[in-house]
């Protein structure tokens, strides 16, 4: 518990350091945004009177936003991408990564996550982060999907513009089925399968659903007319959305929530046998290159696809994808070269791996000039993280998880701060009272992140600790000896990846 108690005391020196205050007319045009059903079309009255001459002829009522079929296209395009980004994608990176014995165990878990949080997701996930209720979760007023039918739709980040509200829902249930997924790296190779679902159940819940709230939540750019209206909006939004942070597709909700609970995870069920002593060397890097090439293809959808519409930022988001993933790899790589005197295939994959988790944020929010310099900069933090802190604190974390997610996260969530500065090439933060980019505050953007940055470790660190402890006193969370070291394959499934 103290080795735990130090990395938090470490991960929260990087993400709090800033005490100015922040203001929600600066929230953003692109960030993942809440569902607003429009309201339905008036008709009109074929009968009505002839106004008198003195009289001032009635106003037409505007006609409710129609989804348009490109937008729509593309989001189901996006939905898509995001679960190739988990299966195959995760799950062979992973896999790729354990020793043979344990290859199955890793794909199985991954493949029961996705089915899992997918059912959640509907029965009760997406009311409790995407409705009213109050800054920290929603409601249940759309509990197994109640009142959304094919003609419901949901707000974007450009006024009059919406989407099916279904596609939102299948969007966000990605994300949601994803962010779980990536936990059980922390502590592949030793923990029993059913202790694992139940601990996914609870996180997923007390974690997840309010830290998306939080972020992602709030009445769509349509509820902004004025500053009266604004503050109608901030009274409904989740916390940090109105407190101005930043995240354009889950560095907060998704990566430091997973890679916290990586860390605790990693502690709480302790070192695999033999960690220190005995080889535990990847058992097919070709698998997990191939598993980082599909979470690359796949990220394109997640990030890009975060900004509801098919238009220009989306193309933004996507390009810096692109470009500080490729900076990232470059820059892992060069520093394995320089270090260690070869450059890996596992560092690559690392490396990338490392940009597409920084630039997650980041992508909508900062130009692609601010893209490369991310992605430059993270690999070189998150490899020292990995190869040398992981060892001088003593824990094992099997795949990374905290040093690539969480670091990574935390410094992507910060640099976003920074390079949303138009005078940096960035887009600026939006204000829809002004309908048009307001003026860029550095301490506040900045305390903004920083509160998000913090949220998310306070929120991921306490559920996690108190839903592993529970699990552990109801289930137990480590496999026998014996069963670890004839490998989780057959211990908990009975069966084997390769025969030959």
């Amino acid at each position: 518990m103290k080795k735990l108690l130090s990395m938090f005391a470490l991960v929260s020196a990087l993400g709090l350091g800033f005490t100015a205050n922040t203001y929600a007319e600066d929230a953003a045009p692109v960030a993942d945004a809440a569902t607003v059903v429009a309201p339905a079309p008036v008709a009109a009255d074929a009968a009505a009177p002839v106004a008198a001459p003195a009289e001032a002829a009635p106003v037409a009522a505007a006609p409710a936003p129609v989804p348009n079929k490109g937008d729509t296209a593309w989001m189901l395009i996006s939905t898509v991408l995001v679960t190739l980004m988990v299966i195959p994608g995760l799950a062979l990176f992973y896999g790729g990564l354990v020793r043979q014995k344990n290859m199955l165990s890793v794909l199985m878990q991954t493949f029961m996550i996705f089915s899992l949080m997918g059912v959640l997701w509907a029965i009760y996930g997406y009311s409790v982060a995407f409705t009213g209720g109050n800054p920290f979760f929603g409601g249940l007023a759309k509990a197994f999907l109640a009142g959304i039918t094919p003609d419901s739709v949901g707000a974007t980040f450009s006024k009059g513009v919406v989407i099916p509200e279904l596609v939102f829902v299948a969007f966000q249930l990605t994300f949601a089925a994803i962010t779980p997924a990536l936990i059980i790296g922390a502590f592949a190779e030793r923990m029993k399968f059913s202790a694992i679902l139940a601990f996914m159940v609870l996180w997923f819940t007390f974690a997840y659903l309010p830290m998306a709230h939080m972020v992602w939540y709030w009445d769509g750019p349509d509820a902004i007319t004025d500053a009266a209206s604004l503050e109608t909006v901030l009274a409904n939004a989740g916390w940090l959305w109105a407190k101005g942070a930043l995240d354009f597709a889950g560095g907060t909700v998704v990566h430091i929530n997973a890679g916290v609970a990586g860390l605790v995870g990693a502690v709480m069920v302790g070192k695999r046998i033999g960690y220190g002593k005995e080889a535990m060397a990847p058992h097919s890097l070709t698998l997990t290159m191939v598993g980082a090439a599909l979470l690359w293809v796949g990220w394109f959808g997640f990030n890009a696809g975060s900004n509801l519409e098919a238009n220009g930022y989306a193309a933004l988001a996507l390009v810096n994808t692109m470009i500080a993933t490729g900076a990232a790899t470059l820059s892992w790589a060069f520093s394995e070269w320089l270090l260690k005197g070869k450059p890996s295939m596992l560092g690559a994959a690392s490396g990338a791996v490392a940009g597409l988790v920084a630039i997650t944020p980041a992508c909508g929010f900062v130009g692609p000039m601010g893209a490369i310099i991310i992605g430059l900069l993270v690999s070189p933090i998150c490899y020292f993280f990995v190869a040398k802190v992981k060892y001088m604190l003593g824990y094992d974390d099997a795949l990374d998880v905290f040093g690539v997610h969480a670091v990574g996260g935390i410094f992507g969530a910060l640099a976003t701060g920074v390079f949303v500065n138009p005078a940096l090439g960035g887009m600026g933060v939006y204000d829809y009272v002004a309908n048009a980019v307001g003026t860029y505050d550095f301490a506040a953007q900045m305390t903004a992140q920083a509160y998000a940055v913090g949220t998310a470790i306070v929120v991921s660190a306490t559920v996690s600790i108190i839903a592993f402890k529970l699990v552990d006193m109801v289930i137990g969370l480590r496999v026998s000896e014996e069963s670890e070291r004839e490998g989780l394959d057959t211990a908990e499934h009975g069966e084997r990846a390769y025969h030959a």
